[in-house]
């Protein structure tokens, strides 16, 4: 039990760490992309995550199966880190069909089996958001991660009417499925509840 405590203790101290500062500004946004079609998605997250144009096609092609085009996405960085429980923390941009564009955080727990840390990009797909406000909750998720050195993965990300869909490129090393939510917010944060 000591030693699972100690642990949990390593995993919050090290993602604190790795979370904003106060002060510090989420990563400048990217050059607009108006175009929200399965292309031009294809096309931001291959310049934005750094992937293929194949790898980027198939993390794009069953969402726009199954939501068709977005209504948004959002470009950040992230860091995560668990032992069993986990810390995620994240900044980034939100950029609207309609050309509205803020800043935004998001940080949250998991549990599960799972161990490691990583550093990732994100693309996340944005879908129901009429009111960029409502974007500021908690959304639950389900993820399954295993990699050494880098990695690509997507999960589904829902609350009342609004679905994400985080797309990651990352470094690190993780293996594991764990449950949790992502809290976005206006401002970082370091407690992650």
């Amino acid at each position: 039990m000591t030693r699972i405590l100690a642990a949990l203790c390593l995993v919050f101290l090290a993602s604190a760490c790795m979370s904003p500062r106060s002060g510090q500004n989420a990563p400048p946004p990217p050059p607009p992309n108006s175009d929200f079609s399965e292309s031009g998605a294809v096309n931001a997250i291959e310049d934005w995550l750094g992937v293929s144009a194949e790898t980027a096609g198939t993390l794009v092609e069953r969402t726009f199966a199954d939501l068709g085009e977005p209504i948004g996405y959002i470009y950040g960085e992230e860091a995560s880190g668990a032992i069993g429980a986990g810390l995620r923390y994240g900044s980034g941009y939100l950029v609207m069909r309609n050309g509205y564009q803020m800043p935004v955080y998001w940080q949250g727990p998991s549990i599960g089996w799972d161990l490691g840390a990583n550093a990732s990009k994100t693309f996340t797909l944005v879908y129901g958001l009429q009111n960029p406000d409502r974007l500021i909750q908690r959304f639950p998720g389900v993820e399954g991660t295993a990699y050494l050195v880098g990695g690509v993965g997507a999960n589904y990300q829902r609350a009342e009417n609004i679905t994400l869909v985080p797309m990651r490129a990352g470094v690190g090393a993780r293996l594991g499925a764990n449950i949790g939510y992502l809290a976005y917010s206006r401002e970082p944060r370091v407690v992650p509840f």
